[in-house]
């Protein structure tokens, strides 16, 4: 979980803090803030050389350092995967070696109406069209 970001004045005590000898230890106490993030502020203005927030770049990356890894190692063991394989790799799909390839022809569908009760079951009849409210009436009389 990420923390609100700390303020350009308590970032800049806390170096200026440094910068007259004292520990980090006595920075924190003194601040009142962790010690691990005295270490932060320091390591963040040794690496840019300033305390101030960096425009960041890009979007941010949708995928975890884990999922990077499990790519690669993908591709190093089949190089002719196909990007829909990539694709169920990261999103935790369905794996291909669990699912059954199957063909689907045509995209006929028909409307069977039916009915049972405590005396029984009635007849099965074909519904020809769409089912509507007339089409309900007429179905309800069988």
């Amino acid at each position: 979980m990420k923390s609100k970001e700390l303020s350009v004045d308590l970032r800049d005590r806390t170096v200026s803090r440094l910068r007259s000898g004292e520990g980090y230890r006595k920075i924190s106490a003194a601040l009142k803030v962790p010690m691990s993030t005295v270490a932060s502020i320091i390591w963040k203005g040794k690496k840019f050389g300033t305390t101030r927030t960096l425009p960041r770049v890009g979007r941010p990356a949708r995928l975890s350092d884990r999922g990077r890894r499990a790519l690669v190692r993908e591709v190093t063991r089949n190089p002719m995967v196909t990007l829909t394989g990539l694709q169920c790799l990261v999103s935790g799909g369905h794996h291909p070696a669990n699912t059954i390839p199957t063909v689907k022809h045509g995209g006929g569908s028909i409307m069977l109406w039916g009915c049972s009760s405590a005396g029984g079951t009635g007849r099965l009849v074909r519904m020809e069209g769409k089912m509507n409210a007339g089409m309900f009436r007429l179905s309800t009389k069988y």
